[in-house]
């Protein structure tokens, strides 16, 4: 809900569309382990594999800013 379906992101969120997609495996990754703060995102990533990480990455990535 806060970045949007289609990535472009809530008022206050960042947007994750267009963004390189290694770049938000980072990301995701970081949160997933602690190493990036957050107040939601480290419970959301945990619930995904890494192939899983990489296909919502690919598709943020794929969507248009």
């Amino acid at each position: 809900m806060c970045h949007g379906t289609d990535g472009r992101g809530a008022t206050g969120y960042e947007p994750l569309a267009g963004m390189a997609k290694d770049d938000l495996i980072r990301r995701f990754k970081e949160f997933r382990s602690g190493a990036k703060p957050a107040t939601v995102m480290h419970q959301i990533s945990k619930g995904y594999s890494d192939q899983q990480l990489e296909q919502i990455a690919a598709y943020f990535a794929a969507q248009k800013k």
